[in-house]
């Protein structure tokens, strides 16, 4: 089973439920990183853990969830509260601190696959407005004993990259 993982969709619903439809048989956790800019009940939403992202100012998201999904401890965030557009040091540290292998964060709209001090630092880019590439990119965590891969996916569900850690 997998873990989806998707950020900065900036008001895109019918995106979302496409998403969400064509990984539903192997996904057991949705997760949405921030800047969706929808409502808290919008149903484009229904299948993903949300937090808030600096663009989300009418919903009342959280700021931080911890997440345990398939043997993992994954902290989701937005980023922007943790300067990630500068360093993951900060989110890193907040990660470990809160016992997560993965730390899952948006913001910068650039895709990030990189371990830094036990814990995964995973940006799955954006569906809407990516940077540092053309594809709008979402990911897919697969964890199974004690290895990692996080694959990148174009927004047309094609895997695009893959990326290996051992945890």
């Amino acid at each position: 089973m997998a873990i989806l993982v998707v950020s900065d969709s900036h008001r895109l619903k019918q995106e979302l439920v496409e998403i969400a439809r064509h990984h539903r048989d192997e996904v057991t956790t949705f997760l949405h990183c921030g800047d969706s800019e929808l409502g808290v009940s919008d149903p484009a939403l229904a299948s993903y853990h949300v937090v808030r992202g600096n663009c989300d100012v009418f919903a009342d998201f959280p700021k931080m969830l911890i997440v345990e999904a398939d043997g993992l401890r994954i902290c989701l965030v937005h980023g922007h509260k943790f300067d990630v557009k500068s360093t993951l040091r900060d989110l890193q540290r907040t990660a470990k601190r809160e016992g997560c292998q993965v730390a899952c964060f948006g913001h910068s709209h650039e895709t990030v696959a990189e371990e830094m001090d036990g814990v995964v630092m995973v940006n799955p880019g954006s569906i809407r407005l990516p940077r540092g590439r053309l594809e709008k990119t979402y990911a897919l965590l697969h964890y199974q004993d004690g290895v990692l891969d996080v694959c990148l996916h174009e927004l047309g569900g094609k895997q695009i990259d893959a990326n290996r850690f051992v945890l």
